[in-house]
């Protein structure tokens, strides 16, 4: 993409109404605008990476062998009576009436619609296990939204529901979303530790949540410092096999104590003493078993082998997508600008032409970017005639990984400069060496 011809409205300053960092550079980086209070519109850049985060949750969903669908953002209220949340959910949820004044509502959540579905078209235990889910926006009418996208009104979020025959069957879905999310998160650069939470108005006795290690999290975290270390990398999990699941669910859990009110003090002394930690943290998602819950009000069972019938057994599990781009940049970012991991950035790579419209500078600069195209990678060239600093300065607060910078004096000598975002450190190299060190980092985010 030739930023000459991209949307990209940056702002120098600070936006006055940003109080944390994530939401004044995407501000800043034009990312997204406030259309209401919590409810932005996701410019070209932000709506890259937006799409990108989406793509990860989806791989790695088909990776744990979940089914994707799509449900409506508009629900039946009288779904949510059946299941009797519909008075008990509060003012969060935006109530509506269509023209025929039937009851409506902005969907919070999906649990009474996917239960409605599976009741409707399965019957059978051969049917099972099963886990749909879908990635849809949705609306809760929080009192004070703020902090831009980290507590936004509509948000975008990846809702997943299991159905499964029995308890040892759905906490064995449990634990395969807990690892399923492990490397989701991983795969965006974060280190995101699961610990035990309260249910809230999903309900169920087991829930834990993603919590990603920020000084600006809204819950303190008593964790051992061993878990930032802790990663799945390139280990394959048989998500069949409730013994190896388990056991990798077990190695994440008991690195840490709890958070905030819910801290366990007889566990955290469990952890030898210079290895505890205590800091911040952004949730990121969350994962429910509820057993029969919803099931059991809503009539949705299945005939069991001896030919009787049960209601099925049920959790669910949400990662909030838009919430993660505000996490990862609170997570990566110096006073400069944004710091994208390479999982996530909206361009692998930027090219900056120190002098538009020389001619050596523009032909090494235009063999660049279609070598990167022809190896499957985009890059943002910055061909703008603008002076070097505002370049480097566009650069840095969008924080793509890695910068490539042509000027005249270099090519005179041979080389370009390949830049790190994250170090700062420079190499001088060959354009040839550029394009396949480039190629070469992205190979294991593809």
């Amino acid at each position: 993409m030739r930023l000459s011809r991209y949307f990209l409205p940056v702002l120098k300053e600070n936006p006055s109404e940003a109080q944390i960092v994530s939401h004044r550079y995407m501000l800043r980086a034009g990312m997204i605008k406030q259309q209401a209070a919590g409810i932005y519109s996701w410019l070209p850049l932000g709506y890259r990476v937006l799409k990108r985060i989406e793509q990860i949750v989806h791989e790695e969903q088909a990776r744990a062998g979940h089914i994707p669908l799509l449900m409506p953002t508009l629900q039946p209220a009288d779904l949510w009576r059946e299941s009797g949340r519909y008075d008990d959910y509060g003012q969060e949820m935006l109530r509506i009436k269509d023209r025929h004044d039937r009851d409506m509502l902005f969907g919070p959540t999906n649990e009474e619609m996917i239960t409605d579905i599976f009741r409707a078209h399965v019957g059978s235990y051969k049917d099972l296990p099963m886990t749909l889910y879908h990635i849809q926006w949705k609306f809760r009418d929080e009192m004070r939204p703020r902090f831009g996208v980290m507590r936004g009104r509509e948000f975008l979020m990846k809702d997943g529901y299991n159905f499964d025959i029995d308890k040892d069957a759905a906490l064995h879905a449990y634990n395969r979303h807990m690892v399923s999310y492990l490397r989701t998160y991983e795969r965006m650069g974060l280190t995101a530790i699961p610990m035990r939470a309260d249910s809230g108005p999903i309900g169920g006795d087991d829930t834990h949540e993603f919590l990603v290690l920020a000084s600006t999290g809204e819950s303190e975290v008593f964790y051992d410092a061993a878990v930032t270390d802790l990663k799945l990398g390139a280990r394959e999990v048989d998500f069949d096999n409730r013994d190896e699941v388990a056991g990798i669910c077990k190695e994440f859990t008991t690195l840490y104590a709890r958070t905030d009110e819910t801290h366990d003090a007889a566990l955290f002394d469990q952890i030898p003493e210079d290895r505890r930690k205590v800091g911040r943290g952004i949730e990121v998602g969350q994962i429910f078993y509820f057993g029969t819950k919803y099931s059991e009000a809503m009539g949705a069972t299945v005939v069991t082998p001896d030919g009787s019938k049960v209601p099925v057994e049920m959790g669910s599990h949400g990662i909030g997508v838009s919430r993660l781009l505000g996490a990862i940049i609170e997570a990566s970012h110096d006073d400069k600008g944004i710091i994208w991991p390479e999982g996530v950035t909206p361009f692998p790579v930027g090219i900056v032409n120190l002098k538009q419209g020389d001619a050596s500078t523009d032909l090494a600069c235009e063999g660049l970017y279609k070598a990167l195209k022809a190896k499957g990678l985009e890059a943002l060239y910055d061909d703008r005639e603008e002076r070097a600093g505002a370049k480097f300065a566009t650069m840095d607060l969008i924080g793509l990984p890695w910068r490539i910078t042509v000027g005249p004096r270099g090519l005179a000598n041979g080389v370009i400069e390949l830049t790190s975002r994250r170090t700062g450190e420079s190499e001088e190299m060959s354009a040839e060496a550029a394009v396949d060190r480039v190629v070469q980092i992205y190979e294991g985010h593809r």
